[in-house]
């Protein structure tokens, strides 16, 4: 394992939201906080609560999950796009550094800031809305498997792109809609029959459920079939890169 490639790679990214801190940390956490005054105070107080949960509280882990999967998927896609389109790429691939320190490197770095972000605005949820953690290691253990996994699906599409536009099209025109329409906002048991069966077929809500499990103990899918289909998501994108590197797809030709 060459410690040093990962850690050069690693701070390198992790500078650069150093470098852009509104843009990083400030914006997010500011578009977060409008999240919660609008759906949380404004229209919240016209909602009963959810299983014994305050709508204000109900909507804090469904946001944070929101905000994961754009960051990670953002940094991981840019982290990785930018060297390819200034070339700087080639040079990582000729040095004596393997796929698995390339990766490990970038994601990893990816991963870091959707954590800290996430972390920051669950401290910032705390000035809006009650509080309570019931299993604080498992909540630890969804954030972790989602932030590494969204890196790892922002690190393919960061590769599969060929133009900045297309690095915002799966992220606008897919992840959003399908956190949105995950029950973030909503339990998924108000919908009807047909609708709630619909919405099975959406990843995303296993890992919002299972994240809301974390805090409140309410789900609307099992917490194992949510974990189970978070390593999944995370076996198919570890098996995607390694075909990638395998292949050189958009790195080699």
């Amino acid at each position: 394992m060459n410690f040093r490639a990962v850690r050069a790679i690693y701070v390198f990214e992790m500078s650069r939201t150093a470098r852009t801190l509104l843009q990083s940390i400030v914006s997010p956490v500011l578009s977060i906080s409008l999240y919660f005054i609008v759906f949380g105070a404004a229209i919240g107080s016209r909602i009963p609560q959810i299983e014994g949960v305050s709508y204000g509280a109900f909507l804090v882990p469904g946001l944070i999950m929101l905000m994961l999967l754009t960051q990670s998927v953002a940094n991981a896609s840019f982290g990785i796009y930018f060297p390819r389109f200034t070339g700087t790429i080639y040079e990582i691939l000729s040095a004596p550094v393997s796929a698995f320190e390339i990766v490990l490197g970038y994601v990893g770095a990816a991963a870091t800031k959707s954590l800290v972000l996430g972390l920051i605005i669950l401290a910032t949820a705390g000035l809006f809305v009650p509080l309570r953690i019931d299993h604080p290691l498992w909540m630890v253990a969804f954030l972790l498997l989602t932030a590494v996994t969204f890196s790892l699906l922002g690190f393919i599409i960061g590769i599969w792109a060929d133009g900045f536009e297309k690095l915002q099209v799966i992220p606008m025109l897919v992840i959003t809609p399908l956190t949105f329409l995950g029950g973030s906002f909503y339990s998924i048991d108000i919908l009807p029959p047909f609708w709630r069966t619909v919405t099975l077929f959406n990843p995303v809500v296993y890992l919002v459920s299972g994240f809301r499990w974390s805090f409140y103990g309410i789900s609307d899918v099992g917490v194992g079939l949510s974990l189970a289909m978070t390593l999944l998501f995370l076996a198919l994108c570890l098996a995607v890169v390694w075909w990638i590197f395998r292949t050189g797809y958009r790195l080699k030709n």
